[in-house]
């Protein structure tokens, strides 16, 4: 039987604060190579490859904000040319911004409030500090802590910038998801370290959560990893929803865990 042909997308030389995203692709890639024929290249080089893979696989490529015009050359023949990719790119989260965390504070998930303008403040919760972000970025990607004050003084309208309360929070924490199945949780106990992380054993609300934002988007077939914090009145709050290209900390989960992932990645991409 011919063996699959598999365009894997990544970025081996992304500088990631915390994080080694090369070895993570590095390790998924000599897995897969065991079942299909692999051909690693970054996003900007993928052009010439796409024809000839069954399947495309966009994997740790960073932010797109380095290459935004590249990538939506990409999306755009990936839909006209109807290409084969893992994740589909039908999402409705980060693979198209951060619109999706203003639509979900409008339909009243379990999410940190979100507005776009100052002038919508007394729509969130009332405080004193405030995350302030574009509404394109990623990675923390021009992340800024702004007081009441600050915020006023800059008058952060048109829609560019997020605005949310500065949650006090437990912990964050992240479920790792391959189509509609929990792979693995981690969290990370000390706030301060957000990617020095743990094994999170969750409980079925906990789940509960995780997979309302799972069954919201229009995901048929990927990876995506849900990002949440724990606020101190024990309520789960909704900080990121991952649906392109999220890192695993793969590297990071013991073995075991490590293999069944790899097990249902590779039959997920064989069905794909």
């Amino acid at each position: 039987m011919q063996r699959k042909k598999i365009l894997y997308l990544t970025d081996l030389n992304y500088q990631a604060k915390g994080r080694v995203y090369s070895e993570e692709d590095i390790y998924i890639t000599g897995k897969l190579k065991e079942i299909f024929d692999v051909v690693l290249c970054h996003p900007e080089c993928a052009e010439g490859f796409e024809d000839e893979a069954d399947l495309i696989v966009f994997r740790n490529t960073g932010s797109v904000i380095g290459y935004k015009e590249t990538y939506n050359s990409f999306v755009n023949r990936v839909k006209q040319k109807g290409l084969r990719t893992f994740n589909t790119f039908t999402g409705k989260a980060d693979m198209n911004g951060k619109q999706y965390l203003l639509d979900l504070t409008g339909e009243n998930y379990p999410v940190i409030p979100t507005v776009d303008s100052a002038d919508c403040l007394d729509m969130l919760p009332e405080t004193d500090n405030y995350v302030v972000k574009p509404k394109d970025g990623a990675d923390s990607i021009g992340l800024e802590f702004l007081t009441k004050e600050e915020v006023a003084v800059r008058g952060l309208s048109g829609g560019r910038f997020l605005i949310q309360p500065r949650i006090d929070f437990e912990y964050e924490l992240s479920f790792y998801f391959i189509n509609d199945k929990l792979e693995y949780a981690l969290y990370a106990p000390d706030k301060t370290k957000r990617w020095v992380l743990r094994q999170y054993h969750y409980s079925d609300d906990d789940l509960l959560f995780a997979k309302k934002f799972i069954v919201w988007n229009t995901i048929d077939k990927g990876i995506q990893r849900v990002d949440a914090c724990r606020a101190k009145d024990g309520r789960l709050l909704l900080v990121e929803l991952e649906d392109l290209n999220p890192y695993l900390s793969l590297l990071e989960v013991d073995e075991k865990t490590r293999d069944v992932f790899m097990t249902d990645f590779i039959n997920a991409i064989d069905n794909a």
